[in-house]
C-alpha cells in the first residue's frame, strides 16, 4: 500500500491563476465584512493558499483592497505627496490629483470598478470606508483634532471628492462632464478646503 503523500505547506506556485484566486476571495470578504473587518489570514485560508503567498502579490491590505477594485496601486503614496504641501492649498491639490486620474488611460476601468462597487451593496459600504479612513483620512492633517472630528472632515471631503468624481464620469452629468479640469479645480477645490479646516 502506497505510503499517504503529506500535505505541502507553504507557498503555492505562482502564477496568474492563483494572483486572481486571492483577489476573488478578498472581493468576498470585503464586501462581507468591510475593509476594515476582512483580514489578510481569513482571505488567504478562502483562496486555499498561505497567507505568505499574499505578500507575495500585494505589500499589504491597501494594496490588495485596490486591486479587488481596479484602483491605481500608486494612489495612497500620490495622496502622500498631496499632503506634504501647504494646508491652505490641499483642497485644490486634492481635487487636481484625483481628477489627473480620472483624466487618464486609467479611466475606462476606473468607470467599470465604480459601477460595479455601487450593484454591490456590502462592496460599496467598503469602498466607502476605504476611501474616507485609509485614503483621503490619511491625506487630511490631523493636528490636535479628536478621533470624531477627523472621521468628520475625512467624510465631508469624501463626499464631495466622490460626488465630483461620479458625476463627471459615470453619471456624466452635463455641467460637470462639459467643464474643463482647471475650471473645476478652481471652482470645487475652495469647497474641499472649507471641509478640511472643519468649516461647513
Amino acid at each position: 500500500m502506497a505510503a499517504q503523500r503529506e500535505p505541502k505547506i507553504g507557498r503555492r506556485p505562482g502564477n496568474q491563476d492563483t494572483r486572481g484566486q486571492i483577489i476573488t476571495a478578498a472581493r468576498h470578504a470585503f464586501a462581507a465584512k468591510g475593509f476594515a473587518g476582512a483580514s489578510m489570514r481569513a482571505i488567504a485560508a478562502e483562496a486555499g493558499v498561505d497567507a505568505a503567498l499574499i505578500h507575495h502579490y500585494f505589500e499589504n491590505k491597501q494594496q490588495l483592497f485596490l486591486a479587488t477594485i481596479a484602483l491605481p496601486l500608486g494612489l495612497p503614496r500620490m495622496l502622500e505627496t498631496v499632503a506634504a504641501g501647504d494646508r491652505s492649498g490641499l483642497g485644490e491639490r486634492l481635487v487636481r490629483t484625483v481628477l489627473g486620474v480620472w483624466d487618464s488611460e486609467l479611466q475606462p476601468s476606473l468607470v467599470a470598478a465604480v459601477r460595479t462597487a455601487l450593484t454591490d451593496p456590502g462592496l460599496t459600504r467598503s469602498v466607502g470606508e476605504f476611501l474616507t479612513l485609509e485614503v483621503i483620512g490619511h491625506a487630511l492633517p490631523h493636528d490636535d483634532l479628536s478621533a470624531e472630528e477627523a472621521d468628520r472632515r475625512a467624510g465631508l471631503v469624501a463626499s464631495q471628492i466622490l460626488g465630483l468624481v461620479i458625476g463627471r464620469y459615470v453619471l456624466r452629468l452635463p455641467v460637470l462632464a462639459n467643464r474643463q479640469t482647471d475650471d473645476l479645480i478652481a471652482e470645487v477645490g475652495p469647497t474641499v478646503q472649507r471641509y478640511v479646516d472643519g468649516r461647513t
